[in-house]
Order: C-alpha cells, then sequence, then structure tokens
C-alpha cells in the first residue's frame, strides 16, 4: 500500500493546467502541488510554512519527486496556487481523495500530539515531554 497513494496523487493530477509561461516553470507543478498537500496534512498554514515543510522533508520527499531546483520558496507557492484554477484542482483533489478512501477501506488512524507545558529543564538540558496518541476511527479503539 506505501507509496500507491503518491502514485496516485500523480494520476489525478496530471490534467491539472499548469497556468505559468514555460520560462518561469523551475519547479514541476506536480512537486509544487504534492509538497504543498503534505505539507498542509501535517499542519502547515500559510505558505511560508509549506517551504519550511518542504525543506524538512527534502530527503524524503526526493525519493518520489523530481525536485530538479530543490523546493520552491514560499513565493513560488503563492503565485502557482493563486494562478490555479480552483474548480479544476477541486475536481483532480476530490478524485485522488476517493481512490485513497478505497485504498484504506475508509480506516482513519487519527493521531494528535501534544507538548506538555514545564516539562522542560533547561538547566538539566531535557525538552518538553511530547505525547501522541493514535485513534483507529473504525474500531474506536486508542491504539498507543
Amino acid at each position: 500500500m506505501e507509496g500507491q497513494p503518491i502514485a496516485s496523487i500523480e494520476h489525478h493530477f496530471s490534467d491539472l493546467e499548469d497556468p505559468r509561461i514555460d520560462r518561469t516553470k523551475r519547479h514541476k507543478l506536480l512537486d509544487i502541488v504534492v509538497i504543498a498537500i503534505c505539507a498542509v496534512i501535517c499542519g502547515a498554514d500559510g505558505w511560508v510554512a509549506v517551504e519550511a515543510f518542504g525543506n524538512a522533508k527534502h530527503d524524503w520527499l526526493k525519493q518520489f519527486l523530481e525536485l530538479p531546483n530543490g523546493i520552491p520558496s514560499h513565493d513560488t507557492f503563492g503565485r502557482v496556487f493563486s494562478r490555479l484554477d480552483p474548480n479544476q484542482f477541486r475536481t483532480c483533489f476530490l478524485n485522488w481523495i476517493s481512490v485513497v478512501n478505497e485504498i484504506t477501506k475508509g480506516q482513519v488512524i487519527a493521531l494528535d500530539g501534544k507538548t506538555l507545558r514545564r516539562s522542560h529543564d533547561k538547566i538539566m538540558g531535557k525538552k518538553a515531554i511530547v505525547m501522541v496518541s493514535a485513534w483507529a476511527t473504525a474500531n474506536r479503539l486508542v491504539l498507543g
């Protein structure tokens, strides 16, 4: 199953029209879209955060994206997404999500993380405690 949703992204977003003129295409449209989707799934809430996600996950992203000129800048993400046809993007995205839903058979693992306040100790060099919970939604079961 690993890798199928990514291949599916490529398939479902292949018809998305690139609004840029050829001489301004330093980054592949699919790379921009995949990085943005992954970043938003991981909690990015703006183009600066999307760029930061891309830079932090560059080695992982490079396994399945071309990234001929590295990670796009936050300005590039903003420019490209502002020019995309929103209806066309929505259609591609919903088609991809329906395939992901079929692959996972609707099963979702919800993750939630919290950093415990005042659990760090700067003097001792100890970082704050981070707790993560995993919840199998279909089975209504806490996994850990």
